[in-house]
């Protein structure tokens, strides 16, 4: 009973990028495998940049021996993969509290809270005006 209680521990957090959040799990144990909303990682995000972005708290931490399980909701690609980074970040610091300041030195815990701005009324856009005319 004790063994099958120790297989499922895990360390949950939650990383969040515009309109994206990403709820991480990290699991250590000698399967080191990353999979993101059930697929796996090289096929969910296709270029290396969005790879590189969304691995950097580990490439920072230096550890790549966690079996790593993400679901992300929201927002685009690009955001996505920075929400799963914020997350990642915050889950590695709830493992190993030892790590926080590297990772804040790489400013992976600020929650990046640029969003779109919304339209307001009289306006085309947040705030393009219409053009103006004297007559």
């Amino acid at each position: 009973m004790a063994e099958k209680q120790n297989k499922t521990q895990y360390v949950e957090a939650i990383g969040r990028r515009k309109t994206s959040i990403a709820r991480v799990r990290i699991q250590s144990g000698a399967k080191a495998a990353i999979t993101v909303n059930e697929r796996p990682f090289e096929s969910y995000f296709p270029t290396e940049s969005l790879r590189t972005v969304a691995k950097q708290p580990l490439m920072i931490a230096n550890t790549e021996k966690y079996h790593i399980t993400v679901k992300i909701k929201g927002g685009g690609i690009s955001s996505q993969s920075a929400a799963m980074s914020h997350g990642l970040a915050r889950a590695i610091i709830k493992a190993h509290t030892e790590l926080k300041a590297p990772l804040k030195k790489a400013k992976l815990l600020t929650r990046d809270a640029r969003i779109k701005e919304r339209r307001k009324f009289g306006l085309k856009k947040a705030r393009k005006a219409p053009q103006w005319s004297k007559r």
